[in-house]
C-alpha cells in the first residue's frame, strides 16, 4: 500500500472495484468519475490499486487451467480411437445396403404395377360413381332449358331451384358445376326480363283496351239502372214479372214484344264482355308468380304499381277539346272506368299485388284530378243540353265505379255545382227566350175572336175573370200576348231544371226545393232584369209601359199556379216547413214601380220637349189675349195621356199597385214638372228683363193649366188638389198682376198669409227683371218723363219693395 494512503481510502477503492466487476459496462461511467471526483493524486493509487487486482485475477486463472489440463489431453485421444471405428462400421454398412438394394429390386418392380392397377380400377370406380352423380344434374339442366325454350318459366324456375338445391351440392367441386351454378342466375334474370317484358306488354294492352273495357263497364251500369227503373215502374203499377237466367238477371214483361225480348238477348251477349274477356291477365300472374319465387315480389309490386301511377296520370289527361261534345266527356270517362276496373279485378284476382290501400290512393288522386278537370271544362259549356248530357255520363260513371266499391260522393257534390252551372246556362237561354218574346209582343190586349180561340188562350195561361166570361165574342184579354208566352216558358223551364235533378239521389223535398230555388232565380234575375231592360228602352212608349203593368199584375198572380205545378211534379206538400215559396210578389213589383218611374219619366221629358218650344217675347208690351201654343198642344197632350190610364186593372190584390194611384201619382207628377218648368222659365238668368205685358200672357197660360187641373183629368182627385201643383206660381203671378205689395210684406212669415208659398228670393228676381225692363223703357221715353209721373212713383216703389225684399232674403240667410 503506498505512503499516505488511509484505510478510508482504501476501502473505497475496494469498495469501486467491486461495483466495476459486478455491474454492466454501461453504468461504469458514474463509478469512474467518482474517482476522479475524489482527492488530489487518488487517480494514480486507483490505478495503482487496480493493476494490483488484475494481477490477482490472472493468477487465480492460471491455476485453474492447470488443473484441468490433464482431463483435455485425455479426451483428446479417446476421440481419435472412435473415428477409426466408425469408418470400419461405415464400410460394412454400404456393402450390406448394396447386396439387400440387388435382392428387392424384382419385389419392387412387381409392387409398382399392382399399384398401378388398383388405382386404376379405383379411378374407374370413383368416375362411375361421379358419372352417376353428374348425370341428373346434366338432365335437370337440359330440362330447364327446354322449358325455357317452351316458355314454361314457372317450371323453370322450379326444376333450377330444385338442381340449385339438390343436385349441384353433390357435385359443386366439378367446373361444369361452376359453371352451371354461375349461369343459374343469369337464366333467372332472362326469365325476370322476359316476364317483364310479357307484363310491359300486358300494361300496354290494357291500356289500349281500357276505353273499351270502360264502355262495357258503363254499359252494363246503364242496362242496371234503367232495369231497376222500370222494374220500380213496373211494381208501382202492379205489373211485376221477373225472372232469372244463366245467373244473371233479365227484366221481362208481360207487356213485352218479340222485338224487345230479341234486343234483351243482344244486349246480354254484350253484357257477358268482361274485362277478363278484353284482356287477358295471365302475363301479370306469371310475372307475380316468378318474382315471387325468386324472393323480388316487392320490387315487382313496386314497378307495377310506380307503372300504374303513371298510366293513371296518363288517362287522367283530358283532350283540350273535351268540352265541345258530349263523346269526348263519354271518352274520357271509358278510359278512366276501365283503369279501375282493371285495378279492381287484379285487387280480387292476386294476393298483394295491389291492396285497398293502394286502389283508394289512386282513386282518391284520380277523383281530386277529375272534379278539377270537369269543374274547368264544364265552365266553358254554354249549351245547357250538353251540360244535361255531361250529368248524365257522369251519373253513369258515378254508379259505376260506386258498384265496384269506390266512394263516388264527392262526384255527387259536383253535379251540384254542375247543377248551378247548369241553371245557368238555363237562365241565359231563357233570357234570350225572354227577349224573343218582349220583341214580338205587340203590347196589345189579346183578342179572342171566338169560344175556341178563348178556351186556347185559357190553356196557356191560368186566367179567371167571371166577367170577362160572361161578355159575347169578341173579346179582349186584359194581358198581351207575351203573358201567355212567359208562362210557358216558365213551365218548360221547370222541365228542364227537373231533368237535371233526375238520378242524383236525392229526396223529394231537395228535389222541389231545387226547383223552386232555380225557378226564384228565373224569376229574380232574368225575367227582373229582361223586363227592366224593356223598360228602359226607347222605343217603349207609355202605352206599353201601362200593358207592361197589367202584364206583370196577371204574372204575379199566376205565381201561385206555378208553385201547384210544382208541388204535382215533386209531390212535395206545400205545407212542408222548409219549402221555398216564389218571389213572385217582389220580382212583378220592382217592375212595376220601375214602369210606373219609366211613365213619370217619360211624361216629365215629353213636357220638356213642349216647354222647349216655348217663345215668350219678354218685353211685350200687351198679351196676345189667349193662351201660348205650345201649352195648349202640351195641355191636349196630357189629357190623350190620362186616358190611357183607364185601361189598368182595378181589380188586383191588395199588394199591387192600384190604376188609380199609378194614374194620380203621373197626373201630379206631370202637373209639378210642368209647374216647375215654368217657374224656372220665369226665374231663368238668360232672362233679364220681363214686362208686365209678358207677365200678363205668362198669366194666361198658367190659368190654362189650372183649367186643365180642375178638369179631372184623372178621377180620384179630392177637391182642389191638382190645382194646388200650380198653386205657387198663382200666387206669385197674382203678386204682381195686383202689385199687392203691401199685403205681402206685412203678412210674411204668417200662416194665414195670402202669399204664403212666395219666397222673397223668387219675389226679389223677378221684380229686379220687371223694375230693369221698366228703367229701359223710361230712358227711351225720358222727353217725356214730366208726363209720366206714375212711372216715377212706381219706380219709387219698386226701389222701396227691392230693398225690403232683400233685406228679408238675407234674414233668411242669417238664419239659416
Amino acid at each position: 500500500m503506498a505512503e499516505g494512503e488511509g484505510p478510508e481510502t482504501t476501502t473505497e477503492h475496494e469498495r469501486i472495484l467491486q461495483e466495476i466487476e459486478s455491474t454492466d459496462a454501461a453504468c461504469v461511467g458514474p463509478t469512474l468519475r467518482s474517482v476522479y471526483d475524489d482527492q488530489p493524486n487518488a487517480h494514480k493509487r486507483f490505478m495503482e490499486k487496480l493493476e494490483a487486482r488484475i494481477r490477482n485475477h490472472d493468477r487465480e486463472i492460471e491455476k485453474m487451467c492447470n488443473f484441468h489440463h490433464q482431463g483435455f489431453v485425455d479426451a483428446i485421444t479417446e476421440l481419435l480411437k472412435v473415428r477409426s471405428d466408425a469408418g470400419k462400421l461405415k464400410v460394412q454398412v454400404t456393402d450390406t445396403n448394396r447386396r439387400l438394394q440387388d435382392a428387392g429390386k424384382d419385389v419392387i418392380n412387381q409392387s409398382e404395377e399392382v399399384i398401378r392397377c388398383r388405382v386404376h380400377q379405383r379411378n374407374i370406380a370413383i368416375t362411375v360413381e361421379k358419372l352417376q352423380l353428374c348425370l341428373p344434374v346434366l338432365e335437370m339442366y337440359s330440362k330447364v332449358r327446354e322449358q325455357m325454350k317452351s316458355k314454361r318459366y314457372y317450371s323453370a324456375l322450379k326444376t333450377m331451384e330444385l338442381l340449385e338445391n339438390t343436385y349441384l351440392p353433390q357435385v359443386y367441386q366439378y367446373r361444369f358445376c361452376q359453371i352451371m351454378t354461375e349461369n343459374i342466375p343469369r337464366l333467372r334474370e332472362e326469365i325476370k326480363e322476359i316476364s317483364m317484358s310479357d307484363l310491359k306488354d300486358f300494361l300496354e294492352s290494357i291500356r289500349k283496351h281500357s276505353d273499351k273495357i270502360g264502355e262495357m263497364a258503363m254499359k252494363q251500369s246503364q242496362q242496371q239502372r234503367i232495369f231497376n227503373r222500370v222494374v220500380k215502374k213496373q211494381t208501382h203499377n202492379g205489373n211485376e214479372k221477373l225472372y232469372a237466367a244463366s245467373g244473371a238477371f233479365l227484366g221481362h214483361f208481360d207487356t213485352a214484344t218479340p222485338e224487345q225480348l230479341q234486343d234483351d238477348e243482344e244486349e246480354y251477349e254484350e253484357e257477358v264482355l268482361t274485362a277478363q274477356d278484353l284482356v287477358d291477365f295471365s302475363p301479370v300472374y306469371r310475372c307475380l308468380h316468378i318474382y315471387t319465387i325468386l324472393g323480388d315480389r316487392e320490387t315487382f309490386e313496386n314497378y307495377y304499381r310506380r307503372q300504374r301511377r303513371k298510366q293513371a296520370g296518363l288517362v287522367l289527361q283530358p283532350q283540350s277539346n273535351m268540352n265541345e261534345t258530349v263523346e269526348g266527356y263519354r271518352k274520357y270517362f271509358n278510359q278512366i272506368v276501365g283503369f279501375f276496373v282493371v285495378e279492381d279485378h287484379i285487387l280480387h284476382a292476386t294476393q298483394g299485388l295491389v291492396t285497398r290501400a293502394f286502389t283508394d290512393e289512386l282513386w282518391n288522386m284520380a277523383l281530386s284530378k277529375i272534379i278539377a278537370v270537369l269543374r274547368t271544362h264544364s265552365s266553358y259549356c254554354t249549351d245547357p243540353d250538353l251540360v244535361l248530357e255531361l250529368k248524365n255520363v257522369i251519373v253513369v260513371y258515378a254508379d259505376t265505379l260506386q258498384g265496384y266499391g269506390f266512394s263516388v260522393s264527392r262526384l255527387f257534390d259536383l253535379l251540384l255545382e254542375i247543377r248551378d252551372q247548369y241553371n245557368e246556362t238555363l237562365l241565359k237561354k231563357w233570357a234570350v227566350v225572354f227577349r224573343a218574346i218582349f220583341e214580338s209582343d205587340n203590347y196589345s190586349p189579346i183578342p179572342a175572336a171566338n169560344e175556341e180561340e178563348y178556351r186556347m188562350i185559357i190553356s196557356r195561361f191560368p186566367f179567371h175573370d167571371t166577367e170577362l166570361e160572361k161578355q159575347p165574342f169578341p173579346k179582349r184579354f186584359p194581358v198581351s200576348m207575351s203573358v201567355p208566352e212567359i208562362y210557358k216558358e216558365f213551365k218548360e223551364f221547370i222541365y228542364a231544371s227537373l231533368k237535371f235533378s233526375e238520378s242524383l239521389h236525392r229526396s223529394s223535398t231537395e228535389i222541389d226545393d231545387m226547383l223552386r230555388k232555380s225557378t226564384n232565380l228565373l224569376l229574380t234575375r232574368t225575367l227582373s232584369g229582361c223586363l227592366q231592360n224593356l223598360i228602359k228602352k226607347q222605343h217603349i212608349g207609355l202605352t206599353e209601359l201601362v200593358q207592361i203593368i197589367i202584364n206583370t199584375t196577371h204574372l204575379e198572380q199566376a205565381c201561385k199556379y206555378l208553385e201547384d205545378f210544382i208541388t204535382n211534379i215533386t209531390n212535395v206538400s206545400p205545407e212542408t216547413v222548409h219549402t221555398t215559396r216564389l218571389y213572385g210578389l217582389s220580382t212583378f213589383k220592382d217592375a212595376r214601380h220601375a214602369a210606373e218611374g219609366e211613365i213619370y219619366t217619360k211624361l216629365n221629358h215629353k213636357i220638356d220637349e213642349f216647354i222647349q218650344l216655348a217663345d215668350y217675347e219678354w218685353t211685350m208690351t200687351e198679351p196676345n189675349g189667349r193662351a201660348s201654343g205650345y201649352l195648349m198642344d202640351l195641355i191636349n197632350f196630357l189629357r190623350s195621356t190620362f186616358q190611357v190610364f183607364t185601361h189598368l186593372p182595378n181589380n188586383v190584390s191588395h199588394h199591387a199597385a192600384m190604376s188609380g194611384k199609378v194614374a194620380q201619382t203621373a197626373c201630379m207628377s206631370a202637373c209639378k214638372h210642368l209647374s216647375t218648368s215654368m217657374m224656372q222659365m220665369l226665374l231663368d238668368t238668360d232672362v233679364k228683363q220681363i214686362s208686365m205685358g209678358a207677365i200678363q200672357q205668362f198669366n194666361l197660360d198658367v190659368i190654362q193649366c189650372e183649367l186643365f187641373a180642375s178638369s179631372e183629368p184623372v178621377p180620384g182627385f179630392q177637391g182642389d188638389t191638382l190645382q194646388l201643383a200650380f198653386i205657387d206660381l198663382r200666387q206669385l203671378l197674382d203678386l204682381f198682376m195686383v202689385w199687392d205689395w203691401s199685403t205681402y210684406l206685412a203678412d210674411y212669415g204668417q200662416a194665414t198669409s195670402k202669399y204664403l208659398r212666395v219666397n222673397p228670393s223668387t219675389a226679389l228676381i223677378l221684380l229686379e227683371k220687371i223694375y230693369k225692363r221698366m228703367k229701359d223703357t223710361n230712358k227711351k221715353n225720358i222727353i217725356f218723363s214730366q208726363f209720366r209721373k206714375n212711372d216715377r212713383d212706381k219706380q219709387k216703389l219698386i226701389e222701396t219693395v227691392v230693398k225690403q225684399l232683400r233685406s228679408l232674403v238675407n234674414g233668411m240667410s242669417q238664419h239659416t
